[in-house]
């Protein structure tokens, strides 16, 4: 058989993903398409959306294609997984004839950098889709597709209202990366104020008020105060609710909560340990 692998962080997939996925079952002669979500790049030190949020999109848009196969492999890892681990795995689960690896053009200028490229390079074909039409001379075992496509994942994440989303998970896009976006900005704005050990809980799937937890802690009943106009004067968001004294504010954002509390309160109350003893319950 024909196999081909398509493997990509997909934070969010995209309409250039898509097209890459399209035009490879049309151009391809491919018995079947594996497309591979990335627990997380190795080369990178974060994804914005959890594994398993990238692993329900990719399959919402693409799991019922034809000969198109999408495989858990690299999340199941829970770790950055090298492509050519994948690669070898898909080998000795279907002994391909022929085995195309589909990557971006971006890829090509570390592709040698890659772990174990030259044995990589030995067992694949690079299939490149690419805006540039040029021919790409070297040792490097590939094929150039055009693709006319200006679009990436992160120009999505910073505008999650951009037209070419794609349509069976464009609201899902849109309300979380547009929280993300929030939470990035509260953490900043509390920094860059003076709030002192900041701390990101993430409660998605707990059965919680909130998805995301927000805690720091005040230098002063005035200072947390400060904070919270702040906030206000920065955000622009709803503010369902403020509970506050002297020692602890509460800020209720909706999808996230923000706690304010003196140094004191907080070492008193210990919201972190309550918070991840609930997820163990939870989980």
């Amino acid at each position: 058989m024909n196999l081909a692998l398509f493997g990509a962080s997909f934070d969010p997939p995209h309409f250039g993903h898509d097209l890459i996925i399209k035009k490879s079952l049309k151009i391809l002669d491919i018995d079947k398409l594996v497309i591979m979500p990335a627990f997380i790049n190795p080369f990178k030190s974060k994804t914005y959306a959890p594994s398993n949020l990238r692993l329900k999109w990719v399959k919402k848009i693409w799991g019922n294609l034809s000969k198109v196969e999408i495989s858990e492999f690299e999340i199941s890892q829970n770790r950055a997984t090298f492509t050519i681990e994948s690669v070898k795995m898909l080998i000795k689960k279907y002994s391909p004839k022929n085995f195309y690896l589909i990557i971006g053009e971006d890829n090509l200028k570390n592709l040698k950098s890659w772990h174990n490229f030259k044995e990589l390079n030995t067992l694949v074909k690079f299939i490149v889709f690419s805006r540039d039409k040029s021919n790409y001379k070297s040792d490097i075992n590939l094929q150039k597709i055009g693709l006319n496509a200006n679009i990436s994942s992160t120009l999505i994440r910073k505008d999650p209202l951009n037209s070419r989303n794609l349509t069976q998970i464009k609201d899902e896009i849109i309300k979380f990366y547009k929280r993300n976006s929030m939470q990035e900005k509260i953490v900043k704005i509390l920094d860059d104020k003076k709030a002192s050990d900041i701390e990101v809980v993430d409660m998605r799937g707990k059965d919680y008020i909130s998805d995301f937890v927000i805690i720091a802690s005040t230098l002063s009943p005035r200072h947390g105060f400060s904070l919270v106009d702040e906030l206000k004067s920065n955000l622009k968001a709803q503010f369902y609710g403020i509970e506050s004294s002297d020692d602890w504010i509460v800020i209720d954002l909706g999808d996230i909560v923000v706690h304010l509390m003196s140094k004191e309160y907080r070492t008193k109350y210990n919201i972190e340990e309550f918070l991840e003893k609930l997820k163990e319950i939870k989980g």
